[in-house]
């Protein structure tokens, strides 16, 4: 049973969706502003889980498959289809009754909000080609070592520009800190690539035999964790103390936000050995959820330095 409901969870990407409210509530947590909505945050999770379920809900699987995630959803097809359906149900009913309800602030919402933010959903379309092919026919999620910063760049749009956008549309409220701001979108595109790229190793062999050259295919799994994950944590680290001792924070926020880079460098080195995809699902994501939580746990001890 708890197998079942395990395989529930992370094979349907709903801990994905947990992720993206997280990493949004560390975010207003980190800029000392109030929350969104929860209409905001029930739409943000609707979106996440049914984007990131698209790839799973095309034509029946006819075959076993050696995978068992592919598996979960050949036996769970009419369930992924029927929760496909409700999810986009959900999120059209939101977004109008969001559209609705804030509509005056929406419509007067200054242009390089909207110039800034349309990259964001126009990387997540190309990255699944989900344009016509009549229209454009590139595809992101083909682009190899692209492919993971592009990832980090949709997520830390997501949970850093969007919720600061909804906060302004909602109440009005602004972030006067866009040296912060910066840091915060540069901090969570960063950890998010290294995530993607530590999960894309468990498709080495899949991504190998179609030619598409990320990292791990390239260089090889072991070339990637030393090469390029090591030497990015460690850059987002030294980059981490630099701005925290120009924000002279204290010592219990630097300690905190220090955690999910450690783990990330833990996990990495585990990454020698063969994992399970349970194994990724629940770690390597689930370092994510570290980093929100350790950020919000951090913001504690520095709101007094935020302002």
């Amino acid at each position: 049973m708890l197998n079942r409901i395990i395989a529930f969870v992370f094979f349907a990407n709903y801990f994905v969706g947990v992720l993206a409210v997280a990493l949004s509530l560390e975010t207003a947590f980190q800029l000392n502003v109030p929350l969104n909505s929860p209409a905001y945050y029930m739409l943000l999770f609707c979106t996440t889980v049914f984007y990131y379920t698209i790839a799973y809900s095309g034509p029946v699987i006819p075959k076993v498959s050696a995978n068992p995630r592919t598996e979960w959803y050949r036996q769970h097809y009419r369930f992924v289809r029927g929760s496909q359906v409700f999810l986009f149900s959900i999120c059209a009913l939101l977004s109008a009754w969001y559209l609705v309800e804030n509509f005056h602030a929406i419509v007067h919402l200054p242009i390089y909000y909207w110039l800034i933010l349309s990259v964001v959903p126009l990387a997540a379309i190309l990255y699944y080609g989900l344009l016509p092919k009549s229209l454009i026919s590139f595809n992101l999620r083909h682009t190899g070592w692209l492919k993971a910063f592009v990832i980090g760049f949709v997520w830390a749009g997501c949970v850093n520009l969007f919720p600061v956008t909804a906060l302004r549309i909602e109440r009005g409220i602004t972030v006067d800190e866009p040296l912060l701001m910066l840091w915060l979108f540069t901090k969570n595109w960063m950890f998010c690539t290294v995530n993607a790229i530590m999960f894309d190793m468990k498709d080495y062999e899949d991504d190998a035999n179609i030619e598409l050259k990320t990292f791990a295919v390239r260089i090889g799994l072991r070339k990637t964790i030393y090469a390029v994950l090591i030497p990015l944590l460690l850059v987002g680290l030294v980059a981490f103390l630099a701005f925290a001792i120009y924000r002279h924070f204290g010592i219990p926020t630097i300690l905190f936000n220090m955690v999910p880079f450690v783990c990330l460098l833990v996990v990495a080195f585990s990454l020698q050995r063969r994992q399970s995809i349970l194994f990724y699902l629940i770690v390597i994501d689930g370092l994510l959820l570290v980093k929100a939580l350790c950020g919000i746990a951090g913001s504690f001890f520095a709101h007094q330095n935020l302002h």
